[in-house]
C-alpha cells in the first residue's frame, strides 16, 4: 500500500489556539525579542531570560488546545488503513491527543510536555516543573543534580536528535505521497525531508497559505485553509487508487 508521510508545521496547529511563529501574525513577527526565550545560549547564559521563558511556558496555550479537525484527519487516515507516519516540526503533542500512536510520530524538535535537565539529562514531566512555579519558584532546578532545566524542545542554537533526523530521512526516501502541511519549509534541516522525498520519486504536496522554497517540487499545491483542505487531501489519498490518487511510478 502506499506510504504517506506526512511534515506538519505550526499552521496545523493554528486552528487549535496555538499561534505559529513565521506567520503574517506568527508570534516572532509580533514579537521578536520572543525569540529570545528559545534561543539555547540566551537561555543559559541569563536568568532573566529563563525566568521569562519559564513564564511564557506557564501560560502556553498549547495546554488548554485540542486537536482539531486537521489532527483528526490525519488520524481517520491512518485508521482507513492507509500507512501513515508523521514527523513534526511541532511540541504541542497534538497528534498523540488526536489518536494517532506515538510509534507513528516523529518529534523533530522535541516535546513541550517534558522537562530535561541540560547537566544530567534528566527528563521529567514538564507539569511537574510548572507546579514549582505556580508555587513561586522563578527558575526550578534540576531535581536530580541542580542542573539548569529546560523544555525538552529543540531550542535554537541546538542540534536536532540524530536518530529522530535519521528515522525521518529514511521515512522521506521511502515514502510515495509526502504531504508537507502547514511549514514555511524554511526551517533546515527539517525542510529539505520535502527535498529528499521529491528526489526520491515521491507525490510531493505542500499545504500551506503561503508559498515556500519547495513548491516548484511539488506536484500539487494547496494554499486554502488547512482545517478543511487537509480533511478533503487525506480523504483523497484514502481513496483506492482508480479513484484518481496515483502512487509512485
Amino acid at each position: 500500500m502506499t506510504l504517506v508521510a506526512i511534515l506538519s508545521g505550526a499552521g496545523i496547529s493554528t486552528d487549535s489556539g496555538i499561534p505559529d511563529y513565521r506567520g503574517p501574525q506568527g508570534l516572532w513577527r509580533k514579537d521578536p525579542e520572543a525569540e529570545k526565550l528559545v534561543t539555547y545560549d540566551f537561555y543559559m547564559a541569563d536568568p532573566e531570560i529563563r525566568r521569562r521563558s519559564w513564564q511564557m511556558r506557564r501560560t502556553s496555550a498549547a495546554w488548554g488546545a485540542e486537536p482539531n479537525a486537521a489532527h483528526r484527519a490525519v488520524v481517520e487516515l491512518e485508521r482507513s488503513g492507509t500507512p501513515v507516519r508523521v514527523i513534526t516540526q511541532n511540541v504541542d503533542g497534538l497528534h498523540q491527543l488526536a489518536g494517532l500512536s506515538s510509534r507513528k510520530v516523529l518529534e523533530l524538535h522535541g516535546t513541550a510536555r517534558e522537562t530535561v535537565c541540560t547537566s544530567c539529562r534528566a527528563r521529567a514531566p514538564m507539569a511537574e516543573a510548572l507546579a514549582r512555579v505556580e508555587a513561586g519558584e522563578a527558575d526550578p532546578s534540576c531535581t536530580v543534580c541542580g542542573g539548569v532545566l529546560k523544555s525538552a524542545t529543540v531550542m535554537f542554537g541546538e542540534r536536532l536528535d540524530p536518530v529522530v533526523l535519521g528515522e525521518a530521512m529514511a521515512i522521506a526516501e521511502a515514502c510515495e505521497v509526502f504531504v508537507a502541511v502547514g511549514t514555511t519549509l524554511r526551517v533546515q534541516p527539517a525542510a529539505s525531508l520535502a527535498g529528499i522525498a521529491a528526489d526520491h520519486g515521491a507525490r510531493l504536496i505542500v499545504v500551506n497559505a503561503e508559498p515556500t522554497p519547495y513548491d516548484e517540487l511539488a506536484e500539487e499545491i494547496v494554499r486554502e485553509p488547512i482545517g478543511t483542505a487537509l480533511p478533503a487531501l487525506l480523504k483523497r489519498l484514502a481513496a483506492p487508487p482508480d479513484a484518481g490518487v496515483g502512487a509512485r511510478g
